[in-house]
């Protein structure tokens, strides 16, 4: 794999709290990779790990082959944008706009003049006096419009409408598919953007979870239902993430499931349904919790 970001046995402590213990992945470049996980699950505190915005307790990470701490190198090929995004009191939309044009050397004015009109950003108008809708609007901008090797996408469309949502939505996987470049993600908005990664990173309680590409999660899980007789034997000894009983009804949600493995359960009279992105990431989460829970 040609990795363009490298993370290697990273954790950042503080104090007693592991808010990302012992992670190690790679970014494919040219890959739409999503970083998910629950709030508090230590999304946020990797994104400012990755882009050098605070220091590893242990491990290292590269960027382009380098350490992106301090790195102008780094930093001019990254278009890093936050939902808690920042800008000087005096500036208005088209200075945050002209300023971006000067740090990213890809710039495209005529796409950041195309997605302001579609995203109805008022550029006349001081950035803090914007709603949080229209600043995010702002973010979304500036991350397409930078055309940078690498985006990084904290949640920045957090406060955009459906509409707006779609439309960077659209924008994205058309500037991917024009312009390649590797995009990081973090939502947690899972089912909305299911359909437009390739690859997914599961963080949960600091760790790892998952990582794994797109279309391998997706078949990965199904969920089995009958009666709860059957339904207990059938997943006796396999990876149940889920499980919920409705008299003498049960129905499962059970992980790494083979061709086999569902003939199997279609033998056995039982019902089989397809499992979201998003069931899945919520049972694999929601199984770890329990787990913590009971030891």
């Amino acid at each position: 794999m040609n990795s363009l970001v490298h993370v290697e046995g990273v954790s950042k402590h503080f104090g007693a709290v592991r808010a990302v213990d012992n992670v190690t992945f790679d970014v494919a470049q040219h890959s739409l990779c999503g970083l998910l996980g629950r709030n508090g699950a230590g999304k946020t505190t990797l994104m400012n790990l990755l882009t050098g915005h605070d220091f590893v307790t242990s491990g290292t990470i590269t960027l382009f082959g380098e350490n992106p701490v301090d790195n102008a190198r780094v930093l001019s090929r990254t278009c890093v944008v936050k939902e808690s995004q920042l800008y000087p009191d005096t500036l208005r939309g088209k200075h945050v706009l002209r300023a971006a044009s000067w740090v990213y050397p890809n710039w495209d004015h005529d796409l950041a003049g195309r997605l302001a009109d579609e995203l109805a950003v008022p550029l006349n108008r001081r950035v803090k006096r914007m709603s949080r809708g229209q600043r995010s609007a702002v973010g979304v901008v500036v991350a397409l419009a930078s055309r940078a090797e690498l985006t990084i996408l904290d949640e920045p469309y957090a406060g955009l409408d459906a509409v707006a949502r779609q439309i960077f939505y659209d924008a994205l996987l058309r500037e991917y598919a024009e312009h390649p470049r590797t995009v990081i993600l973090s939502t947690h908005l899972i089912d909305e953007v299911a359909d437009l990664l390739d690859h997914v990173l599961l963080i949960d309680h600091g760790r790892l979870a998952i990582d794994a590409p797109a279309d391998e999660l997706r078949g990965s899980a199904v969920t089995v239902s009958g009666r709860s007789a059957e339904v207990d034997r059938f997943v006796a000894g396999r990876t149940v993430l889920t499980r919920d009983v409705l008299g003498s009804l049960t129905s499962a949600t059970v992980a790494g499931m083979s061709a086999t493995d569902r003939a199997d359960a279609l033998a056995a009279g039982l019902d089989l349904a397809p499992v979201s992105l998003q069931q899945l990431i919520i049972g694999r989460t929601r199984a770890t919790t329990v787990q913590e829970d009971a030891s």
